[in-house]
């Protein structure tokens, strides 16, 4: 597998190494992949409470052409 990184995230990855917290570069890719599924199933968690809280809400007293218009004035 071939992976492209920009400048700014390789010197980041370089830096990581470097502090001793990591001894390669394999491990801080890894690391920011674990991460970013935990934070991707905490996003996804959020959303969906979200989404129940106001599927199981009251309904609102606005029309549908009153809560367009009311977004676009925003």
């Amino acid at each position: 597998m071939n992976i492209s990184f920009t400048k700014k995230q390789e010197e980041y990855i370089a830096k990581q190494v470097a502090s001793g917290e990591y001894q390669n570069n394999s491990e801080v890719i890894r690391d920011a992949l674990r991460l970013h599924g935990i934070y991707r199933e905490k996003v996804i968690q959020d959303l969906r409470k979200e989404i129940e809280l106001g599927w199981d809400g009251p309904d609102s007293s606005m029309t549908m052409d009153q809560i367009l218009a009311s977004k676009k004035k925003s």
